[in-house]
């Protein structure tokens, strides 16, 4: 089934809107991809007579189990492009996501195969996020925000949700990156700054900054 880049954007967005545990409501879907919620309805509805989505008015989308496949392929393509662009091409990690965004459409299962070997089979992007199996499985990820860790606790950062590319270069240039060890050493009240760690380096963040990392406890 050849499928557009709206159709495959759709799909995606649901997967990641259900993925948070929520309802894929036209509101949402719209929200997320910046369109108008008539447009958003619309697809949707062609999306459940194509048998990608179960749909009911008022109630949102659910993907169906092909609808889900299509998601998770779209979203391996992306995750391994973006670790060619970074490890192959040299791109910085605030660049992939946006020129991973447009080639992730046009690339065929061969050209996807020969960059999962090129890069040794990676199980994650440059942002921590865990790349799909080719048999279509979303490895698990143990992890929780930033806010909820626990003062005078080591923990490892496995993913930035955020791609947004002011934060990725900000966040580098402090260090906190995927894979590093820190240590919560101060969280201030109501939602106040939280004061880390970064391999014995005290840096002070912000809450909304520390919402969108994800963290495991060592």
């Amino acid at each position: 089934m050849v499928l557009s880049q709206a159709v495959e954007d759709y799909l995606k967005v649901i997967y990641r809107i259900e993925l948070e545990g929520n309802k894929a409501t036209t509101t949402k879907v719209a929200d997320a991809l910046e369109v108008s919620s008539a447009s958003a309805t619309n697809m949707v509805k062609r999306l459940s007579k194509m048998g990608l989505v179960d749909y009911e008015s008022y109630k949102g989308a659910s993907l169906t189990k092909s609808g889900k496949k299509i998601a998770l392929e779209i979203i391996r393509h992306h995750r391994l492009l973006e670790l060619y662009l970074l490890e192959v091409m040299g791109y910085s990690w605030d660049e992939v996501h946006e020129e991973a965004e447009k080639l992730e459409h046009h690339i065929s299962e061969q050209f996807e195969e020969k960059i999962a070997q090129l890069l040794d089979d990676p199980t994650h992007d440059p942002h921590g996020d865990p790349i799909p199996t080719k048999d279509g499985l979303m490895p698990e990820m143990k992890a929780d925000p930033l806010v909820n860790a626990e003062t005078d606790q080591e923990y490892i950062v496995n993913r930035v949700k955020d791609q947004n590319p002011d934060l990725l270069r900000y966040l580098e240039k402090i260090g906190l990156l995927p894979g590093i060890k820190i240590k919560i050493k101060e969280k201030g009240p109501f939602k106040g700054p939280i004061t880390i760690l970064i391999e014995g380096n005290e840096k002070v963040i912000g809450n909304d900054v520390a919402q969108n990392i994800l963290v495991a406890e060592l």
